[in-house]
């Protein structure tokens, strides 16, 4: 079984891909928010055969919504009206894990969204 996850950012939507096993999460691409998205992810998603899209649930230090969470919200509906199962996954700053690992450069936003999806498979693998 497949995933992708969404490191979801107003500029960039990092993604990440898993290995067929579900087990292993790596990064893949950092794409332009823009209108163009949603379709690179339903052809991404049908490339590699995905069974779900993870994005990371972002929360403030509260347990509350942070700014960014109301466009995920409709992000989200889009890809699920398109008919794609995707699951909310909470993070607390991975991009800024990712950044501290690795620096900052271009893949960054991916590695971020790998960080949300290895958390989401190691849950769903216990």
């Amino acid at each position: 079984m497949k995933y992708i996850g969404i490191d979801y950012g107003k500029k960039r939507v990092g993604l990440a891909v898993s290995d067929e096993s579900g087990r292993f999460a790596l990064p893949k691409e950092v794409l332009a928010n823009d209108e163009k998205l949603i379709q690179a992810i339903c052809s991404l998603a049908k490339e590699v055969g995905a069974e779900a899209i993870i994005i990371g649930e972002s929360k403030d230090y509260k347990g509350k919504d942070n700014l960014i969470m109301e466009k995920i919200a409709p992000f989200k509906g889009e890809l699920e009206a398109l008919g794609l199962q995707v699951i909310l996954e909470p993070e607390f700053m991975t991009s800024f894990a990712a950044q501290r690992f690795q620096g900052k450069n271009a893949l960054h936003d991916a590695s971020a969204a790998a960080l949300i999806l290895q958390s989401f498979l190691d849950k769903k693998n216990k």
